[in-house]
């Protein structure tokens, strides 16, 4: 009775699971970095904001620390080849998971910096795993350093052109009632809100677009105006899934609502006649 014979790979030769794992670590790696490829021309003008700027080292900061000489050599590693400078298997898939939750949020991003921002924040995320499994020193080291960067560093406001009006706790109700022959798009947000910031320039460029005699824009700062929060009923927590608020106000009377705005909706709402 003949017996199959195994073939077994040479010393030299590398067997199918490491070129596995060769590929998996490769896209772990370039699957963040993919997403950033079609936002490349906007780059540069976000490089010069220091937001931007330290957001991205914090982000980058494990990949920077596991493959850069000398500091790389005096890490701990769980690789077969004793290889400090190059990430093991439990890493690569750390990494890998992240890419997938970072391309499920980027489906419902609209703008570049929907999609930059969700990068940023689950590569900290990511970042802060790694670092303590590496080194419970390191890893509270990088928490120490994320959130001195949370309350120095705020992300840049939007200042660009805009036909909006901005209401405070008084003003709000005295405006949507003064002339009812205007139609109201208001939104509630609040400045810590970094949606509310992305979504600042969408609205800015829809206001442009679409203010006229009959139809206004206007927008109320919740976070400062707590009572306009609990008077329309839209949540200022920080983990509320509710800001940006969209209402539309027809004859001083709310008529629709939009909670974490549907670009799409709001459009096809004004070309609408």
């Amino acid at each position: 009775m003949d017996v199959p014979m195994v073939e077994e790979a040479g010393p030299g030769l590398p067997t199918p699971e490491s070129g596995q794992r060769r590929r998996a670590r490769k896209m772990a790696v370039l699957a963040p970095l993919i997403a950033l490829v079609y936002s490349v021309p906007r780059l540069s003008r976000w490089l010069a904001r220091p937001y931007y700027l330290l957001s991205a080292l914090l982000s980058a900061a494990f990949l920077l620390v596991r493959k850069l000489p000398p500091v790389c050599l005096t890490l701990p590693t769980q690789r077969e080849d004793g290889n400090p400078c190059d990430f093991d298997w439990r890493e690569v898939e750390i990494l890998m998971f992240l890419s997938a939750i970072v391309m499920m949020k980027n489906r419902r991003s609209i703008t570049v910096e929907q999609h930059i921002g969700n990068i940023f924040m689950f590569s900290k995320v990511a970042n802060a795993i790694l670092f303590f499994r590496l080194d419970i020193r390191m890893g509270l080291l990088y928490i120490i350093l994320c959130i001195v960067f949370l309350m120095t560093c705020k992300p840049p406001l939007y200042m660009g052109p805009e036909y909006i009006k901005y209401f405070n706790d008084k003003t709000i109700d005295e405006e949507l009632e003064r002339d009812k022959r205007v139609t109201w798009i208001v939104e509630f947000f609040a400045n810590w809100s970094n949606d509310c910031q992305s979504f600042a320039p969408i609205y800015a460029d829809l206001s442009l677009k679409y203010n006229c005699t009959g139809l206004n824009f206007g927008k109320v700062d919740i976070g400062r105006y707590t009572d306009v929060s609990t008077r329309y009923k839209v949540s200022t927590s920080p983990l509320t899934k509710q800001l940006p608020t969209l209402i539309l106000f027809q004859g001083g009377k709310e008529t629709m609502l939009w909670f974490r705005y549907s670009l799409v909706d709001l459009r096809s709402l004004l070309t609408v006649d």
